[in-house]
């Protein structure tokens, strides 16, 4: 059983601590995120403070997509703000609306995905973001919408610390795929043939299709290159 539950994530490429992607640069700059979206919101609110949390356990999440994972359509910064401000918001309309935690927190999730699917900005961190914010609602706390304004300076704190940081440590976020200017010789292909055989698969892939059209001619100029060798 453990052998198959990790018989996928065992395939992963190993991550490095250095580099521009190594796991502790992500590390340093998601707690120092985390870190100055609960100063930035606690400045903001003043005396306020004291009536809201500074901080929401579903940034957290959002932190380790931004700075481990930057170039992942789900870590992008449309996501990283719609999907949580629209989820949240959806989390207290389905509290206030039913008042039953358990009820509402279902059906606030199943809606956080539906929304944020329709709306691009798929982000896995909202589902949890419409949970808390259901449960806070329907709860003994009765969270109002006041609660958005301090849910609303975490994100966009967060978001900006992702900006600066990642910019400044040598990954363009938000990402933009580094496509060549001449496509590699040999099968030639379009966009839209990728996105066919994505269709044919059926399944979503974490992944840019750009990205993959670049890592495939990438690919082929490799192959190029080693049978080109003298053997």
């Amino acid at each position: 059983m453990f052998e198959f539950l990790i018989s996928r994530s065992a395939s992963l490429l190993p991550q490095g601590a250095g580099g521009h992607l190594g796991w502790f640069r992500g590390a340093i700059g998601g707690g120092l995120a985390i870190a100055v979206a609960g100063l930035v919101t606690m400045l903001l609110l003043g005396s306020n403070a004291a009536g809201f949390p500074v901080l929401y356990a579903p940034m957290g999440a959002s932190a380790v997509l931004v700075f481990a994972v930057p170039a992942s359509p789900l870590a992008q910064p449309w996501s990283v703000i719609g999907g949580n401000l629209l989820s949240a918001c959806i989390g207290l309309a389905m509290g206030h609306a039913l008042g039953m935690p358990v009820l509402a927190g279902g059906l606030a999730v199943g809606a956080a995905i539906a929304a944020m699917s329709f709306a691009r900005c798929l982000h896995p961190p909202g589902g949890a973001c419409a949970l808390l914010c259901a449960l806070g609602a329907s709860g003994a706390e009765a969270w109002g919408w006041p609660i958005m304004l301090a849910i609303m300076f975490n994100v966009f704190a967060l978001a900006g610390t992702g900006w600066l940081y990642n910019n400044l440590t040598g990954h363009n976020w938000p990402h933009r795929p580094v496509v060549p200017t001449a496509p590699a010789a040999g099968l030639r292909h379009t966009r839209e043939d990728i996105e066919a055989v994505l269709a044919d698969w059926d399944e979503v892939l974490d992944i840019d299709v750009d990205d993959l059209d670049a890592i495939y001619q990438a690919l082929q100029r490799r192959v190029r290159a080693r049978n080109k060798r003298p053997r």
